[in-house]
């Protein structure tokens, strides 16, 4: 006997009975009938897996029949390992994860640092150039540790430092890493901006130019060959002096200041020295690291004083 519900809709008052059996109501999602069972949260019939006769409920998911077996969160059947008769189930991150493994096994296996050791790598890394070394620190923790050896960077500072005018001073700090001293003394050696340390840390030779009044290079050493050439030491409190016997300088006071002059974005417009009241004498870095003064009538060179165990200039850069 099947049961029978009547609905009763109100059309221009002429009320109308509808009456439809229950294998006539249809899922409005699946278009499949009722059970009869109603679901807990809507209070719709819903469609068991029982009324499933010809499989024709699938996994949303996967699109594959469903087993039967409820999922413990949804209770929505199950697509499990045991109905994977083809194989269509796999677990693939388990499979990455294991090729994964396998290439970082095989990579390891084929370092040079594993099949080597480091001792005969730290021999081979001695004989590459700095900037090949200093590539082979980005490749891997192991390889950093033996690349950063200050038993292969205490040689690569001596050939960098090798005919240089000047060493830095911050290259020479006590228990420096050797691979930062060679660092710091690159980016030293391409500073451009003089500093009051960089003055008086160092003797420098003076002679005028050809521009200068014939007098004044006739008492030039540098013009009539009568000797080595003048010097000049410039001072910490701002002074600079000359030697007893300079006929040029005459026992003068002089003092001396240096001029910066920066833009708006950082960019340096204007850099000299200035000595009393001549012409600026504008700044000049060289390839061995010396430094140059001049203007148009004099110049002014640092002498070599790479000797000095301490270094010379400032303890910190500054472009």
């Amino acid at each position: 006997m099947t049961e029978t519900r009547t609905c009763e809709f109100d059309h221009n008052k002429n009320p109308k009975k509808n009456t439809r059996s229950t294998e006539e109501l249809k899922d409005g999602f699946s278009g499949l009938p009722y059970s009869g069972v109603e679901d807990g949260l809507s209070g719709l019939p819903c469609f068991g897996v029982d009324n499933d006769k010809g499989g024709i409920l699938e996994d949303g998911f996967s699109g594959l029949p469903c087993s039967g077996v409820e999922d413990g969160l949804s209770r929505l059947p199950c697509f499990g390992v045991e109905d994977d008769k083809d194989g269509i189930l796999k677990d693939g991150f388990a499979e990455k994860g294991k090729k994964k493994l396998r290439i970082c096994e095989m990579g390891r296996l084929s370092d040079p640092i594993v099949v080597l050791g480091s001792d005969i790598m730290l021999m081979i890394l001695s004989c590459l150039d700095a900037r090949s070394v200093a590539l082979c620190l980005l490749v891997s923790c192991g390889w950093r540790a033996v690349a950063s050896s200050d038993k292969i960077w205490s040689s690569k500072c001596e050939e960098l430092w090798q005919g240089k005018t000047h060493l830095p001073r911050i290259a020479k700090v006590n228990d420096l890493l050797k691979l930062a001293a060679y660092s710091l003394s690159i980016m030293d050696g391409k500073r451009k901006r003089i500093r009051k340390e960089d003055l008086y840390d160092h003797v420098w030779e003076f002679h005028f130019t050809e521009a200068a009044p014939e007098y004044w290079r006739m008492l030039d050493p540098y013009w009539n060959g009568t000797g080595r050439p003048l010097r000049r030491y410039f001072l910490p409190d701002g002074s600079q002096t000359a030697e007893p016997d300079d006929k040029i300088w005459g026992g003068h006071e002089s003092c001396y200041s240096i001029v910066t002059s920066v833009l708006a974005d950082g960019k340096i417009r204007a850099h000299y020295v200035r000595i009393n009241r001549l012409p600026p004498m504008y700044v000049t870095r060289k390839e061995d690291w010396s430094w140059e003064i001049s203007n148009n009538f004099c110049t002014y060179r640092s002498i070599p004083d790479a000797d000095k165990k301490d270094g010379t200039g400032p303890l910190f850069l500054l472009y």
